[in-house]
């Protein structure tokens, strides 16, 4: 993966998500059927690979309905299956916000970055209720290694939150958090969802 450079903005190619999002240091594969989709990620191979994937709106009525805090991320691959639907692996580099949304059906947007903040100590709880809630799901400890992208404690955060059972809208709470909260979210969430499957 390459270095992540976060600083200013750029105009990127927006790839749309329907109850998924993309956080740093974690990875997607998908399947993208989408004409104005694949038409972005040809965008984006031609541009320096790289673009802001925004989750759509519970109910939104059209491609424009998105929230505005996404993932700039690292097109890592792109595979053509049939002429519409594209396997993609996507690498989440860092937060960004759509500051301005060009286009109708193509949407590119001007990607401003957001600070992280500092987790401060807040990681380290939030590591240890991801590895107990871990040790009752080992194929999903499994899965979650093969998708880290970082070495740093920050990345189980954010796996856990792109890829735990949760709302779609819960998960776009997160990333809109800063990491602190995140952190601090992500342990008491988690603890009390493994009390429930627990006590279920």
């Amino acid at each position: 993966m390459r270095a992540v450079d976060a600083a200013g903005s750029r105009l990127l190619p927006v790839l749309p998500l329907e109850d998924l999002c993309l956080f740093p240091a974690a990875s997607l594969a998908l399947v993208v059927s989408r004409p104005a989709s694949a038409h972005a990620l040809q965008i984006a191979s031609r541009s320096g690979g790289e673009l802001l994937v925004l989750a759509q709106r519970e109910g939104g009525a059209g491609p424009r309905d998105l929230h505005l805090t996404g993932t700039v991320a690292e097109l890592r691959s792109d595979q053509a299956l049939s002429p519409l639907d594209h396997r993609v692996e996507l690498d989440g580099l860092f937060r960004a916000r759509a500051e301005i949304l060009l286009g109708v059906e193509v949407l590119v947007a001007e990607a401003v970055s957001i600070d992280e903040g500092d987790e401060g100590d807040e990681w380290g709880p939030a590591v240890e209720a991801l590895a107990r809630y871990l040790h009752t799901h080992s194929d999903l400890r499994a899965f979650l290694e093969q998708q880290r992208r970082s070495t740093k404690p920050m990345s189980w955060v954010n796996l856990a939150c792109q890829h735990l059972p949760i709302t779609a809208s819960a998960r776009q709470k997160l990333l809109e958090a800063s990491a602190r909260e995140r952190c601090l979210k992500i342990s008491r969430g988690l603890d009390a969802l493994l009390r429930k499957e627990q006590t279920g």
